[in-house]
């Protein structure tokens, strides 16, 4: 599993695309030539980058769902919507596909934010806002979402 770290700004081009920050290509150097999976992001009005292998982990946990379940069905199709397979050119740039440009509204300046695993692509007005409005309960939603966990292995309570 890769853990990535970082956020950092950088700009698209006319054409829609990004160059990945350095500090972001050194960290998966070793996954590059792989390639990654760009998607909707669930939640919020921005894209995530899934490399190869992440995406590959979580397409065998979406396989075990039971299509013969309207609802399970439907939520394949919704996840999936959009999905497209990129690489970066030999220049390092990543051509994000109008049809995701236009989902997230990514104007020139752009937001990688990484996300454990994956890499959340932003338009930066829309991040600083999705940053602003989540600082406000974050301290209740921490607590929520982290307060009972109890990690054996170190003694966290």
């Amino acid at each position: 599993m890769v853990n990535l770290i970082g956020t950092y700004e950088c700009k698209a081009d006319v054409k829609g695309r990004l160059m990945l920050p350095s500090p972001l290509k050194k960290q998966l150097s070793s996954i590059l030539q792989d390639g990654f999976v760009l998607k909707r992001s669930v939640f919020q009005p921005c894209l995530e980058l899934y490399p190869m292998k992440e995406w590959n982990d979580m397409m065998a946990k979406v396989n075990k769902l039971n299509r013969f379940v309207k609802k399970n069905n439907d939520f394949i199709r919704r996840f999936t919507a959009g999905v497209k397979v990129v690489e970066l050119d030999v220049s390092g740039r990543m051509l994000i596909p109008k049809d995701l440009h236009l989902f997230s509204g990514i104007s020139k300046e752009v937001v990688l934010s990484s996300s454990v695993n994956i890499i959340e692509i932003w338009d930066k007005d829309k991040y600083e806002k999705a940053i602003d409005d989540a600082a406000i309960d974050f301290a209740d939603l921490a607590e929520d979402v982290m307060g009972n966990v109890n990690d054996n292995d170190h003694e966290l309570s």
